[in-house]
């Protein structure tokens, strides 16, 4: 059964990194381009040709600089998926139960006006969970970390924003973040940032904690389920992730490094 559930784990976080291989650089173009098309357009260029810009290593460059950002991405797809898929197999949850989204309305430039849907990437409603040891577990979970947070209102159940990491301070998405914090609250669910890594401003962690969302952290060594996002899946939600990934770290290393190969390779 691990063996399986392993398999499906790791086809869930890696198949999304996948497509980071693929990475081709648009030059400002609409269309993605390749080796040969940079080559024609950057050897168009005077300034480019006679400076020797249109080199392969330059298009190299250009496919690492972007492929950089489309890694961790996809990187953050597949840590969603897979945080939501534990979800789902521990708590006896199906897809619909997990999901969590709601609709506002918005004003485009153009002052019209229009509804929206936002989602987040996860959702555990305590009356879902139908073993009374595991929704014990996650209710007395919830209401430690509401009362760390001086939240007052009758919590049911927790929403979960997953990323990989957070590594900038971009006020606009902290803002809408703090957006969907409310709305959470409106309906009575807790928020929660899952971060899988430790790679996280503590600037921005402490105005997320300021904005009533509960932060987990990517850290193994610290077995504490209020601040540790491997801590939580073990002990709250059942699962123990440190140790799948920690069973199959070698898979999961050469497969991002053929990737990465690929992404440095000036063709």
């Amino acid at each position: 059964m691990t063996v399986t559930r392993d398999a499906d784990y790791t086809e869930i976080l890696l198949s999304p990194l996948r497509e980071s291989a693929k990475y081709l650089p648009k030059m400002g173009k609409v269309e993605e381009v390749d080796l040969d098309g940079f080559t024609r357009l950057y050897g168009a260029d005077p300034l480019y040709h006679w400076m020797g810009l249109d080199s392969p290593l330059m298009f190299a460059a250009h496919k690492a600089a972007g492929g950089m950002t489309s890694v961790y991405r996809q990187l953050g797809i597949g840590c969603e998926r897979l945080f939501r898929q534990v979800i789902r197999d521990e708590l006896g949850l199906n897809s619909e139960q997990v999901k969590w989204s709601y609709e506002y309305v918005d004003e485009d430039n153009n002052g019209k006006v229009k509804k929206r849907t936002l989602a987040l990437d996860g959702r555990i409603e305590l009356a879902d969970v139908n073993d009374r040891a595991q929704r014990s577990r996650v209710e007395d979970w919830i209401q430690s970390r509401a009362d760390h947070l001086n939240i007052i209102a009758p919590i049911k159940g927790a929403v979960f924003e997953v990323r990989q990491g957070y590594k900038s301070a971009d006020s606009k998405r902290q803002n809408a973040d703090l957006t969907n914090a409310t709305r959470a609250l409106g309906y009575l669910l807790l928020p929660t940032l899952v971060i899988m890594s430790t790679q996280i401003n503590h600037v921005v962690r402490q105005r997320y904690e300021l904005g009533n969302w509960a932060v987990l952290m990517g850290t193994a060594d610290v077995d504490d389920a209020a601040t540790s996002t491997f801590a939580f899946s073990k002990h709250v939600l059942g699962y123990d992730l440190a140790g799948y990934f920690t069973r199959n770290t070698r898979t999961l290393r050469a497969e991002v490094e053929s990737i990465l190969k690929a992404l440095l390779e000036a063709k």
